[in-house]
């Protein structure tokens, strides 16, 4: 079984998330089944099948999330010692040389990435650009619409 990276925070979002789904989203489900079961004829009971169709939901999820729980490897950035190197968890500032804009990212596992809070994949193009690459260096990524390239201006562990 391969491990599946995580940051420290983002096994604590998933590990919040299975605790809600357990506690909260379960016995809600198992609640409105009981009530569209009391309506009597399931056949074309439509909220019997939505709270069927829910419950198949969460059930999944539940599982989904404590396979990646316990094929976890949890790391945390803060310590790393990687030498000033992108790796998985640290936090890359990036200048594109052609116009000088600036962007930050961290590094993070498929399930917390978020492009809106600039965590990116460890599976995107512009992290396995990354990885390796250290303060001053040049990264070529792939994108639709041909290579780019970042410079690196500075990784952090935080």
């Amino acid at each position: 079984m391969s491990k599946v990276p995580l940051t420290v925070n983002g096994a604590e979002l998933l590990r919040s998330e299975l605790h809600r789904l357990k506690t909260v989203d379960r016995p809600s489900v198992i609640t409105a089944i009981a009530e569209a079961r009391a309506q009597g004829d399931l056949s074309e009971n439509a909220e019997y099948e939505a709270a069927k169709e829910r419950q198949s939901f969460v059930e999944g999820r539940i599982v989904e999330l404590e396979f990646k729980l316990g094929s976890a490897q949890v790391i945390d950035p803060k310590t790393l010692n990687a030498d000033g190197r992108c790796v998985f968890g640290s936090t890359v500032i990036l200048e594109d040389p052609n116009n000088g804009d600036v962007v930050t990212y961290q590094i993070v596992g498929d399930d917390e990435a978020d492009i809106k809070q600039r965590k990116i994949s460890i599976s995107s193009p512009i992290a396995r650009a990354l990885i390796g690459k250290s303060s001053g260096d040049i990264a070529e990524v792939q994108a639709p619409g041909g290579i780019r390239e970042y410079e690196v201006v500075e990784v952090q562990y935080i």
